[in-house]
Protein backbone atom coordinates (compact mmCIF):
# COMPACT_ATOMS: atom_id res chain seq x y z
CA UNK A 1 0.00 0.00 0.00
CA UNK A 2 1.14 3.23 -1.03
CA UNK A 3 1.98 6.10 1.16
CA UNK A 4 2.12 9.79 0.26
CA UNK A 5 2.62 13.63 2.49
CA UNK A 6 0.91 16.38 1.69
CA UNK A 7 2.63 19.62 3.10
CA UNK A 8 1.34 23.24 3.18
CA UNK A 9 -2.14 22.39 3.61
CA UNK A 10 -4.20 25.22 4.52
CA UNK A 11 -5.48 25.75 7.51
CA UNK A 12 -9.06 26.72 6.32
CA UNK A 13 -8.74 23.45 3.68
CA UNK A 14 -7.44 21.15 6.83
CA UNK A 15 -10.67 22.18 8.81
CA UNK A 16 -13.15 21.38 6.49
CA UNK A 17 -12.05 18.67 5.39
CA UNK A 18 -11.73 17.78 9.14
CA UNK A 19 -15.99 19.23 9.27
CA UNK A 20 -16.37 16.78 6.26
CA UNK A 21 -14.74 13.46 7.69
CA UNK A 22 -16.83 13.94 10.74
CA UNK A 23 -19.86 14.49 8.34
CA UNK A 24 -19.01 11.19 6.90
CA UNK A 25 -18.07 9.36 9.71
CA UNK A 26 -14.60 8.76 8.63
CA UNK A 27 -11.59 9.63 9.82
CA UNK A 28 -9.39 12.37 7.65
CA UNK A 29 -7.33 10.32 6.44
CA UNK A 30 -10.46 7.73 5.21
CA UNK A 31 -12.14 10.81 3.90
CA UNK A 32 -8.94 11.97 2.07
CA UNK A 33 -8.86 7.89 0.26
CA UNK A 34 -12.38 8.27 -0.40
CA UNK A 35 -11.93 11.93 -2.26
CA UNK A 36 -8.25 10.44 -4.39
CA UNK A 37 -10.69 7.25 -5.28
CA UNK A 38 -13.14 9.18 -6.31
CA UNK A 39 -11.13 11.63 -8.48
CA UNK A 40 -9.43 9.02 -9.96
CA UNK A 41 -13.05 7.12 -10.83
CA UNK A 42 -14.35 9.84 -12.72
CA UNK A 43 -11.32 10.38 -14.62
CA UNK A 44 -10.77 7.16 -16.19
CA UNK A 45 -15.17 6.91 -16.72
CA UNK A 46 -15.80 8.26 -20.37
CA UNK A 47 -19.61 10.05 -19.94
CA UNK A 48 -21.37 10.81 -23.11
CA UNK A 49 -23.42 13.73 -23.05
CA UNK A 50 -27.12 11.85 -22.94
CA UNK A 51 -25.35 10.41 -19.50
CA UNK A 52 -23.90 13.54 -18.36
CA UNK A 53 -27.50 15.37 -18.33
CA UNK A 54 -29.27 12.18 -17.04
CA UNK A 55 -27.05 12.54 -14.31
CA UNK A 56 -27.66 16.28 -13.88
CA UNK A 57 -30.83 16.72 -14.05
CA UNK A 58 -32.25 13.18 -13.72
CA UNK A 59 -33.62 13.87 -10.30
CA UNK A 60 -35.65 16.61 -11.16
CA UNK A 61 -38.01 13.60 -13.48
CA UNK A 62 -39.11 13.85 -16.83
CA UNK A 63 -41.70 16.00 -18.80
CA UNK A 64 -44.65 15.08 -20.70
CA UNK A 65 -45.05 16.63 -23.94
CA UNK A 66 -47.70 16.24 -26.38
CA UNK A 67 -46.24 15.79 -29.84
CA UNK A 68 -48.28 16.46 -33.16
CA UNK A 69 -49.56 13.36 -35.03
CA UNK A 70 -46.75 12.40 -37.52
CA UNK A 71 -49.31 11.78 -40.84
CA UNK A 72 -49.08 15.37 -42.79
CA UNK A 73 -51.52 15.46 -45.21
CA UNK A 74 -50.38 15.67 -49.17
CA UNK A 75 -47.79 18.45 -48.95
CA UNK A 76 -44.76 18.56 -51.81
CA UNK A 77 -41.15 18.25 -50.38
CA UNK A 78 -38.98 21.22 -50.11
CA UNK A 79 -36.65 21.98 -53.32
CA UNK A 80 -33.77 23.15 -53.02
CA UNK A 81 -31.79 22.43 -56.53
CA UNK A 82 -32.12 25.96 -57.74
CA UNK A 83 -30.54 27.08 -54.24
CA UNK A 84 -26.79 28.45 -54.29
CA UNK A 85 -25.14 28.52 -50.56
CA UNK A 86 -21.93 30.15 -49.61
CA UNK A 87 -19.59 28.30 -47.22
CA UNK A 88 -21.69 29.62 -43.92
CA UNK A 89 -24.55 27.49 -45.81
CA UNK A 90 -26.94 30.70 -45.80
CA UNK A 91 -29.21 30.78 -49.94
Amino acid sequence: MAAITVRSLDEHVKERLRVRAARHGRSMEAEVRSILTEAVREEDRQTNLAEALLDTFGRLGGVDLELPPRDIPDREPLDFSGQEFDRSGVA
